[in-house]
């Protein structure tokens, strides 16, 4: 049965995510940064605030655009400032100003709101749509100072921002690029736009900022999901009708603090972030990168398995976004500078020049207790080795030439020779590298079909057999050339109930006692599991910082399935529930709705299980228990019942491969482990 077991298991681990965890202090609230900007205009300047307001499901089901027009129009604006909106993407709308499953355009200004047209054929997720909402712009109103804001679900780098829930298209990178530079000419010291900026999730990143350059001075953004409530149009918009005499950069903080003003006041700030970056810093930070990426190649060239397996290891204890898990979905998106860090061995040349040119380019930001590790842009990462993710990535002619054949070599094995110098050359001459971006793209796609499995062969770890310590505790130990293989090892546990004749899946741990300079594993299995309001659960981490981790709970709430956002403070040594939301769509949007737990909310706990006598090779999510919320809801490690347990560890390669040691089994009694191994 143990053999069945296993088989089991592989089977199972090719479906379902796994868990990590850590040990770390953690501190209060971040306070706000101490900066001032000074005015850079006169206070008569006229400014055209351009909103692209694509309201997708968000105002469809929350009604979360028109929530926003709603805080605009608190504002009364004076005659020198002027927001010119184009309303569409959403099948419903909740306010009388636009139609539903139609295009708008409005105009606020000093005498209210005012309908300027509708928009036929328009749909707001492509190319064409959004370059004539700037041409229309550009033609009709004339400002001394231009702001845009984009407004939806967004996706990162991958998936590009503003899905139009009635055509199913968005907006890609690439996409929005063409749609600026088919009406502006971009230039790097008067670039037409003051501010460009998105309340949508997860755009603050290297690979946008690049693609804006030249056509903005200074970018808002968040590297984290935003939260329903969005920007504070209120805040910042009356910020700006006090003080039209502001810069871009008093803008974006005016931005960002009524931002978490806002968060605050909706008691979803814990996990929020938000970032002002001066463009004017892109080219050192593009330099920087470049460098980065080309040191990481020249030391994955001399020692590939050893540079991935280390490289993937510090990736996952950098601050990522978006969950990063196969439960809520992969956005592939890390922090820079906190990746540079974390990876400071594999590129001592580079990265502190990496770090500084991330915090010259961010020059105000603000951040939840649980995101308090990141430094304002992100960058990709292939933390599954997706290969039509890295198709995605690039594609984007924005994303950096170096990383692009970094993740090629992750992922399909494939380096050219004397590709470092090459790349040296290519870098020092724009026409050079834009031929070699779309060269690697190409060569992306072609590969894209295959079979490869890159240079990791993980299935050479398959059955590593566990021994038992003096003191009992499971322990694996792999050689050097096995550690090169392996990126992280984690615990799998079942509950093996013979009565019922089923196998119940409680997760994947990284709880785990790990020397990776000897390469022994040992087991850290106290017997207990994390509990909601006393029912067991299937817990996923989202990630490991410092003081906290982030945990990911699958659920049906109110009987729709979607995740609970928990954290873990080591200081309180308390969980902590955040609010529920969905994971990543197909099409890679984040949800933004993150709801809060009430009282009488009904929620079912998702388990995994299968029989283990049956011709069922599958584990399916059931229904675990059904009750219903009372006043405050928790998350409490609680003792496991009496029984048998099964355990494995699990070997991970750097692009997402595994495989399993052989079982052991743990009988829990009365509080007491005992372990046995298979022989």
């Amino acid at each position: 049965m143990m053999r069945i077991c296993r088989a089991i298991f592989l089977v199972l681990l090719l479906a379902f995510p796994f868990l990590l965890s850590g040990c770390s202090d953690s501190s209060g609230r971040p306070p706000r940064q101490e900066v001032n900007f000074q005015d850079a205009y006169n206070k008569d300047d006229t400014w055209l605030i351009h909103w692209y307001l694509c309201g997708t499901d968000l105002e469809t089901r929350f009604g979360a655009a028109s929530a926003d027009l709603e805080e605009l129009m608190q504002v009364k604006l004076p005659p020198n400032v002027k927001v010119l909106i184009e309303a569409g993407g959403a099948k419903k709308w909740k306010n009388s100003s636009v139609p539903n499953g139609k295009t708008v355009r409005l105009l606020y200004d000093s005498d209210g709101i005012h309908e300027l047209g509708k928009v036929k054929g328009a749909d707001m997720g492509d190319t064409n749509t959004l370059a004539e909402f700037l041409r229309y712009g550009k033609e009709n109103y004339q400002a001394d100072h231009h702001v845009f804001i984009f407004w939806d679900h967004g996706g990162g780098s991958m998936a590009g921002v503003c899905y139009d829930e009635t055509t199913e298209h968005m907006l890609s990178l690439n996409n929005i690029r063409a749609a600026f530079d088919s009406v502006y000419k971009g230039s790097k010291d008067k670039p037409p736009f003051e501010m460009i900026g998105f309340d949508a999730c997860l755009m603050a990143t290297y690979e946008t900022a690049q693609m804006l350059h030249g056509l903005t001075r200074y970018m808002v953004a968040s590297e984290e999901v935003e939260p329903g409530c969005g920007w504070n149009y209120t805040g910042w918009v009356g910020a700006l009708v006090k003080n039209t005499a502001m810069g871009g950069n008093g803008l974006g903080k005016e931005i960002c603090d009524s931002y978490m003003d806002g968060c605050e006041s909706n008691n979803v700030e814990d996990s929020v972030t938000l970032s002002v970056i001066d463009m004017s810093k892109l080219p050192a930070l593009k330099v920087a990168y470049d460098a980065f990426g080309i040191e990481a190649l020249e030391a994955a060239a001399k020692r590939p398995k050893k540079f991935f397996s280390a490289f993937a290891r510090e990736a996952k204890t950098a601050e990522n976004y978006g969950g990063n898990t196969r439960q809520d979905g992969f956005t592939n998106m890390v922090d820079l500078a906190d990746l540079a860090k974390e990876a400071k061995e594999q590129m001592p040349k580079s990265y502190d020049q990496l770090v500084k040119a991330v915090n010259d380019a961010v020059i105000y930001k603000v951040y939840g207790e649980y995101r308090d590790q990141g430094s304002g842009i992100s960058g990709f990462h292939s933390y599954d080795s997706d290969k039509r993710h890295f198709q995605l990535y690039a594609d984007q002619k924005s994303a950096s030439l170096p990383h692009k054949y970094l993740y090629n070599y992750l992922i399909y094995g494939n380096l050219p020779d004397g590709v470092v110098d090459t790349l040296k050359a290519q870098l020092a001459d724009e026409a050079k590298e834009l031929a070699a971006q779309e060269q690697i793209a190409q060569q992306a796609a072609q590969e894209q079909h295959g079979s490869s499995t890159g240079i990791f062969d993980i299935k050479m770890l398959e059955d590593t057999p566990v021994t038992l310590d003096k003191k009992g505790f499971a322990t694996v130990k792999l050689n050097e050339a096995q550690l090169d293989l392996v990126s992280a090892v984690h615990c799998n546990l079942v509950l093996m109930d013979l009565q019922k004749d089923r196998l119940v899946y409680l997760g994947s741990d990284g709880n785990v006692e790990a020397d990776w300079g000897k390469g022994v594993f040992k087991d850290n299995f106290q017997g207990t599991w994390p509990m909601l309001d006393g029912h067991p659960i299937y817990i996923e981490i989202i990630a490991r910082e410092d003081g906290y981790n982030l945990y990911s709970v699958p659920i049906k709430l109110n009987g729709e399935a979607c995740n609970l956002q928990v954290s873990y403070n080591f200081k309180t040594k308390k969980y902590k529930i955040q609010g529920a939301r969905q994971g990543i769509d197909n099409h890679g949007m984040a949800d933004r709705n993150l709801r809060k737990l009430k009282k009488g909310d009904k929620i079912t706990t998702i388990h995994y299980s299968m029989s283990i006598s049956g011709n069922d090779d599958n584990f399916h999510p059931v229904d675990g228990d059904t009750f219903t919320v009372e006043d405050k809801p928790k998350i409490a490690d609680g003792e496991l019942k009496d029984g048998r347990y099964g355990y494995l560890f699990e070997f991970i390669s750097p692009n997402g491969g595994s495989a399993l040691s052989t079982l052991v089994q743990f009988a829990l009694k009365k509080g007491k482990v005992t372990t046995t191994v298979e022989e």
